[in-house]
């Protein structure tokens, strides 16, 4: 069960190590991307290159989806980015339903983990795979596996690390519950902390922040959603920064342009900008984005 492309590692794991997918379950057929064609989840892309059956249910609750479910008569349901499960659906396998999950959990419970990760300036941060249960990512832990976080990193190629290290660790988890050697641990609710979702308002650049601060914010959003702030009426979206000792601050938010690179000032100290998109323009380096854009000398960012 799952539906973006960070989950088709997994599935094409299992597929290579002789496993059988009876089933794969994913979000119904929409509207994406500009031209607004109906296309298909990246899961579901997978499963069809492999023939194998796709279930995509409008709810979860649904009692001729509950009943194709259990038709399929499946010892495991594995669910790697997909909705809540209920518990009528989660508890039809015999040997239960674990999820992976994109954190070291308790740690980063919620919908945005590989963000918030590196928006708090993790050093680490890795995957852990659970038995599901009714709170969400509560369920007692199968297997965790970690990797250290270097400081430049973006929430991108986190993405694209932890997919990998996912689809390893489901591989894992599979054969451990095969073999009968899982050892299930339970989670520590009082070392949780929360990775909610992630609105526009959230995606806001505050200039009076720290330098450090600020930079982690940055790369923890970049490429997607990408964190934004305004030049007067106008919308730029910051990709990568670098913070800078070239400079000292002056006011927050305070423009410094010279020589094809691009400065902000923070709370306490300097950002370099490095990549960034205009509104309605494609996305640049700042010299790119220079050659065709102006600041005052007195210009702020808000």
């Amino acid at each position: 069960m799952g539906t973006p492309e960070f989950a088709v590692p997994g599935l094409e794991l299992l597929l290579a190590n002789g496993y059988t997918v009876s089933a794969v379950v994913t979000a119904p057929d929409k509207p994406r991307g500009r031209g607004q064609q109906v296309s298909h989840t990246a899961v579901k892309e997978c499963a069809l290159r492999h023939a194998i059956p796709v279930l995509q249910p409008e709810s979860l609750r649904d009692p001729a989806f509950i009943a194709s479910l259990s038709a399929h008569q499946a010892d495991l349901f594995i669910v790697v980015a997909f909705r809540i499960l209920p518990k009528e659906v989660y508890t039809l396998p015999a040997l239960g339903s674990f999820n992976l999950h994109a954190s070291l959990l308790p740690k980063y419970r919620g919908a945005a983990p590989i963000n918030w990760a590196l928006i708090n300036g993790e050093t680490e941060s890795g995957v852990t795979t659970f038995f599901l249960q009714e709170k969400v990512d509560t369920g007692n832990i199968i297997l965790q596996r970690s990797i250290p976080l270097p400081p430049e990193m973006d929430a991108g190629q986190l993405h694209d690390a932890l997919s990998e290290l996912g689809a390893r660790t489901v591989l894992e988890t599979v054969r451990l519950i095969e073999s009968g050697n899982a050892r299930p641990l339970p989670q520590s609710d009082a070392l949780a902390t929360p990775a909610p979702k992630i609105f526009k308002e959230t995606c806001r650049i505050r200039w009076d922040r720290p330098a450090r601060e600020l930079h982690n914010f940055i790369r923890g959003l970049s490429p997607y959603p990408a964190a934004w702030t305004n030049h007067g009426e106008r919308m730029i979206k910051i990709y990568r920064t670098a913070v800078s000792s070239q400079l000292s601050a002056v006011s927050p938010g305070r423009v410094m342009a010279e020589n094809g690179r691009l400065f902000v000032s923070t709370a306490d100290g300097v950002l370099e900008v490095l990549q960034l998109q205009q509104e309605g323009k494609k996305q640049m380096s700042a010299e790119e984005f220079l050659r065709g854009y102006r600041f005052g000398a007195e210009d702020v960012l808000i």
